[in-house]
């Protein structure tokens, strides 16, 4: 069963006359090969990264120390969401006892809680590293920092109701599983349309607002800072005429190419990472409100069950895309296609920081 799946009637009578029925072994021996594939890259990549940025500890910046804790909840969602899910459907029931059960819910939804805001305090850093830069070239580089834990405390408070919801119960004689009970009629759709709200709605809106925000400055900075240089060229040209010297373009001006191109690439990754969880998570809680919202879903259907499993696929892309734009080499070797070494080619954060500063400074100076 999938996460959030309600697959439990309040009605201990209708429980037992809906008895044990057989699954769908087919569907079943698809969902264990796709979870075991899920399973095994995401935690062959995710373990790969942490050691690459184990080994780059001492030049931590704040974005590495963001993609760090990524991984960590990504690692939570592998292994306590993919691996009991893979070894649930092998058992087909959900074996151990019910302190077992309340723990696998509970660690289940905080590597979905984790993992989704900890994209939404990369965005918002990456917002005030372009639109306020100074505010965050100033502070503290720390392993952990405010935003994270934050991130932390939210998943780990927003999940207590799980410990509350599942259990182990017995839906057949002698027939025991880990599923969940609520208050019928309204109690399957408050509670998956409150999870639906705080763990996919509200971080999508937040991110999206950053992201706007974002290329709407980046757009500003550069169209002044092509202003600037049309007026230094334009100025040199007019010494040149006059027999004087030309003065050099300053070093700040004759790199603004660069250092947009590393602005330009941090944001692009971000604007990518946030697109992929996107595109993972949209059927699966798309699915979840049609399932509670209406009586006649299939929810049974082939269809229903691989999308709501593709969802965990957001634990393997979010290393790859890091990789694919700090490292393609690197994450050739993860991916096992060629040996390489483990040279990593990250821009430092402090440099881009204080690069952003200069430029928006020197706006105001020509005003």
């Amino acid at each position: 069963m999938p996460v959030l799946t309600l697959n439990l009637s309040n009605a201990t009578l209708e429980i037992e006359a809906t008895g044990d029925e057989p699954r769908n072994e087919h569907l079943a021996q698809i969902e264990i090969a796709l979870l075991s594939v899920i399973f095994l890259c995401s935690s062959a990549l995710n373990f790969g990264l942490l050691l690459v940025l184990w080994k780059k500890r001492q030049q931590m910046s704040r974005m590495r120390v963001f993609v760090t804790h990524l991984c960590l909840a990504d690692l939570v969602v592998a292994f306590f969401q993919v691996c009991p899910q893979l070894m649930w459907d092998i058992t087909d029931r959900f074996i151990g006892p019910d302190l077992v059960c309340r723990l696998v819910k509970y660690l289940q939804v905080v590597g979905m809680f984790a993992s989704t805001y900890m994209i939404v305090v990369m965005t918002v850093d990456r917002y005030q590293a372009i639109c306020n830069p100074m505010v965050t070239f100033q502070r503290r580089r720390a392993h952990w920092n405010l935003p994270v834990c934050v991130a932390w405390l939210v998943s780990f408070v927003f999940s207590v109701p799980q410990l509350f919801i599942f259990s182990r119960v017995q839906i057949a004689p002698g027939v025991y599983d880990c599923w969940a009970e609520f208050i019928q009629p309204w109690g399957p759709k408050a509670y998956v349309t409150w999870t639906t709200l705080v763990i996919f709605l509200v971080p999508i809106v937040t991110v999206t607002v950053c992201q706007v925000r974002i290329c709407r400055a980046l757009q500003i900075n550069l169209y002044l800072k092509t202003q600037q240089q049309k007026q230094q060229q334009q100025q040199q040209q007019q010494q040149g005429g006059d027999g004087g010297h030309p003065h050099p373009l300053s070093s700040r001006t004759s790199n603004v190419a660069s250092v947009s191109k590393s602005r330009i690439k941090t944001v692009k990754m971000t604007v990518v990472i946030v697109l992929a969880y996107t595109v993972c998570w949209a059927p699966f809680f798309t699915v979840q409100l049609w399932s509670v919202w209406d009586a006649d879903a299939p929810t049974e259907t082939a269809t229903f069950t691989i999308l709501m499993l593709l969802a965990s696929l957001n634990s393997v892309a979010n290393p790859c895309i890091y990789l694919l734009f700090t490292s393609p080499k690197l994450l050739g070797t993860l991916l096992c296609m060629k040996h390489t070494d483990m040279k990593e080619s990250l821009p430092e954060e402090a440099t881009m920081v204080s690069s952003l500063y200069l430029s928006f400074k020197s706006h105001s100076d020509i005003r």
